[in-house]
């Protein structure tokens, strides 16, 4: 070694003798056994501190502005990741993702590349992507209770279990084998393959919940599923199971709602069979609820008028979230209230409409434990991935989706007693994390959220066409094919509204026993940035708060909808200034809705606290300040006024945040 170090200490330009120093540490430091890979360079990233903003480019809304927002970044989920630690660290419950499988078919870039089975590298370069990005989202998982899967095929998982193994030591790793392809990928003299693989690694007290299925008899659970999980049973027959009103016109009839706040009232007569429901007239002060479907469809209810009454009156019959217009039923099967007679279930409380709220009993939950080995006809890629993806863009524009029902069933061990979880994927693909996300919330009632990451790149084909055509990267034409643009914001869009790329109401039903038309889409929020990189002097200086603000939205938990500032030439909002660019900067922001607020100017805090302690809502209180002095200060005044029961947090700007972007770079 010192033979070495005397010649590294002759090389004569100074840059060139650092860099082959530094180089030469790292040599070093490998490792003699175990996984042993090139540590490469970041793959044409920025090695150095980044400052990121987010571009609000969309958003879709739900019926009820309560619901979740959701978020979808397009970004190069390094930058994104980095981002996200700044945002929730330590917060995340669930971290899923299905990472391109390095098959060399033209699946993955490196150095802005494809990456073939010819690479010498292959592995390595692949190894070296996953471990950058792995490291930044081992920030994010709370440490207490939370869990990372990471599916995979036969191609990298003996490289990614070795690597997960050694940068989560303190996890409790273990891996599934699921069916994912029932028909098998037919292999040339090898047998064919018809599995994936998936990674759980356990941090802290995580734990699965069992869902009353082993996961591999697909049949032994699937009968009584009712029973085990205590869905409710929803009030509206669908057309495919005879529920037209030609096939029972005993079950066509109106549900009465008070027109002010939506509160079940009662019911109408049947009317006669070829009455036209659109001349009947409601009583004073409600509205007509007839059981129609997504497409105009005269359907039937489940239930006769006097069962209907019967349920609702004995607290079986529940409605969901009134949108001005309509809400949806749902009830106890009679099997189901058999079980509450016999006191299998629990009655845990009552909700709005005094329906009970049930659960199984714990004394009589039978614990099936799920194997290790998934077999799932849900889970089959192409009947519930790619089918479904046809079902919204009629053509294929993403390759082996995964199905929505294997993603369902894979969050949901972790995060059915979480109805509040923080859920990630930062390679989000077709975007089938948020949609399943999104079903299991209409399932139970949870407001989980969900944040997904996707870079925006076309395809090979479509970028051979494209280039061929003289577009490039940038150009709107190549843009517009994108992955983020073309695939997975339109598919969140469509499942949401619950209509297909032409408008139309989507066909089909969801899978489970509270199964849904697919046209009765979500309840849901989502909002679609596009990461943009900012500069640390004008963000000093507060040139850019307008790309700031969405940031401060999502580190309050992304309440209500996202604020933005108005640009130049808008009307400002009251007492502002101007910092500086396009953005007329507020003195001040209160907003109780989002649940926080933000003081621009200090000589404004007096009144700014006034406003605070009226806004109860408020919990987060952002403060531009530049002297630490001040900003203590100012806590300790805003802390003295409020009550006792309330907790507030305050942060300092843009302190805060340049601070944590230049000392948490990766390196």
């Amino acid at each position: 070694m010192a033979a070495i170090n005397d010649l590294v200490a002759q090389i004569k330009d100074d840059d060139l003798r650092r860099r082959i120093e530094a180089e030469l540490k790292r040599v070093l430091k490998h490792k003699k056994f175990g996984l042993v890979f090139e540590d490469h360079l970041p793959e044409g990233l920025t090695d150095g501190p980044i400052y990121p903003g987010l571009e609000v480019m969309d958003w879709v809304k739900g019926r009820s502005e309560p619901s979740p927002w959701h978020a979808l970044i397009e970004a190069d989920n390094y930058y994104a990741l980095q981002l996200l630690a700044y945002l929730y660290p330590a917060q995340v419950d669930c971290i899923y993702i299905d990472p391109p499988y390095n098959t060399g078919a033209r699946d993955w870039k490196y150095n802005n590349d494809y990456v073939d089975t010819a690479d010498t590298y292959r592995h390595s370069k692949w190894l070296s992507m996953m471990k950058r990005r792995l490291l930044l989202a081992k920030r994010l998982l709370n440490p207490k209770d939370s869990v990372l899967i990471v599916t995979i095929d036969e191609k990298e998982y003996l490289h990614l279990g070795c690597l997960l193994e050694e940068l989560f030591p303190e996890a409790r790793m273990q891996m599934v084998s699921s069916v994912i392809n029932p028909k098998g990928n037919r292999r040339d003299n090898e047998f064919s393959r018809c599995e994936e693989y998936l990674f759980f690694l356990y941090f802290g007290d995580a734990a699965i919940s069992t869902i009353g299925s082993d996961m591999l008899r697909d049949n032994e659970v699937d009968s009584n599923d009712e029973d085990k999980s205590i869905r409710l049973r929803a009030l509206l027959r669908g057309a495919s199971n005879h529920g037209k009103r030609s096939d029972r016109p005993n079950l066509f009839y109106p549900l009465l709602f008070d027109k002010r706040n939506g509160k079940f009232v009662g019911h109408g007569e049947v009317p006669p069979i070829d009455y036209d429901r659109n001349l009947y007239i409601p009583p004073k002060d409600t509205i007509a609820m007839w059981p129609i479907g997504a497409n105009g469809t005269e359907l039937t209810w489940n239930l006769q008028p006097s069962t209907l009454m019967e349920k609702y009156n004995n607290h079986l019959l529940s409605f969901g979230k009134w949108d001005g217009e309509k809400r949806v039923g749902y009830y106890l099967s009679e099997g189901q209230e058999e079980n509450l007679k016999k006191g299998i279930y629990d009655i845990v409380g009552q909700d709005e409409d005094g329906a009970y709220i049930i659960k199984l009993k714990d004394s009589t939950k039978k614990d099936i434990r799920p194997l290790t080995i998934w077999n799932k006809k849900s889970h089959s890629a192409s009947d519930y991935g790619t089918s479904m993806l046809n079902n919204i863009f009629g053509n294929r524009r993403f390759s082996f989706p995964k199905s929505l029902y294997a993603v369902h069933d894979t969050i949901r061990f972790f995060v059915a007693n979480k109805p509040n979880a923080l859920i990630v994927d930062f390679f989000a693909g077709s975007g089938t994390t948020l949609h399943a996300v999104n079903l299991l919330n209409k399932e139970d009632g949870g407001h989980r959220r969900c944040i997904m990451v996707t870079n925006n790149e076309v395809s090979a084909e479509e970028a051979k066409t494209l280039t061929a055509r003289g577009f490039k990267p940038g150009d709107k034409e190549w843009e517009r094919l994108g992955i983020a643009q073309y695939v997975t914001w339109p598919r969140t869009i469509c499942s949401i509204k619950g209509v297909d790329i032409n408008g139309q109401p989507l066909k089909g039903n969801y899978l489970g026993t509270q199964a849904f038309p697919m046209a009765e889409g979500f309840d849901s929020n989502c909002i679609f940035f596009r990461l943009r990189f900012l500069d640390k002097d004008n963000v000093a200086l507060g040139k850019q708060f307008a790309e700031l603000l969405p940031l401060l939205w999502l580190k309050s938990g992304a309440k209500g909808m996202c604020p933005m500032m108005p640009s130049a030439g808008e009307t400002p909002a009251p007492q502002t200034t101007t910092a500086g660019g396009d953005t007329c900067v507020p003195n001040m922001l209160v907003l109780p809705d989002n649940g926080f607020a933000v003081l621009n100017e200090p000589k404004a805090f007096a009144e700014f606290v006034e406003q605070i302690v009226e806004a109860e809502a408020i919990r987060d209180i952002y403060l531009i300040v530049d002297s630490d002095t001040m900003f203590r200060e100012m806590s300790k005044a805003l802390v003295a006024a409020m009550p006792s029961s309330r907790t507030i947090r305050t942060c300092q700007l843009y302190r805060d945040y340049l601070d944590n972007f230049r000392i948490n770079t990766p390196r």
